[in-house]
């Protein structure tokens, strides 16, 4: 099982031309490995480039990725470790659906499939990270 950041996903959805390839070819590998999910947040993350609701499911469908609701322990580190991030000078909300997503992997023992690393590495040390630099 592997967690699928938004930017992979939406590398695919948006045919980044900088991205896509890389973004295919990943989920392909992770999906030979086991199923692919999202968490909610994800989820609501790829709600801005879609017109609707079933449009949604059915980009997330083709693309062989279910949903796996974030536990409530996740959530819980999640908000404890935004908390260590904002005490460390860290003062945007919007980065916020990393840590549900790095929580979630952590508490699962999940890897991310993810092209931004950088918040993962710092504060998720211990989850698996596969990124185009790892």
């Amino acid at each position: 099982m592997t967690l699928v950041d938004s930017n992979v996903l939406l590398d695919v959805i948006t045919r980044d031309l900088n991205w896509l390839d890389w973004s295919i070819e990943a989920l392909d590998r992770r999906a030979a490995v086991g199923p692919l999910y999202i968490t909610d947040v994800v989820y609501a993350e790829l709600a801005v480039k879609n017109d609707s609701e079933a449009s949604l499911d059915e980009s997330i469908q083709i693309l062989r990725v279910a949903r796996s609701p974030i536990p409530k322990s996740a959530l819980f580190l999640a908000g404890k470790t935004f908390g260590r991030y904002r005490k460390a000078g860290g003062i945007r909300i919007s980065n916020i659906p990393d840590f549900f997503i790095g929580a979630h992997a952590q508490i699962a023992g999940l890897p991310i499939l993810t092209r931004d690393v950088r918040r993962y590495r710092t504060y998720f040390p211990d989850v698996e990270l596969i990124a185009p630099d790892v």
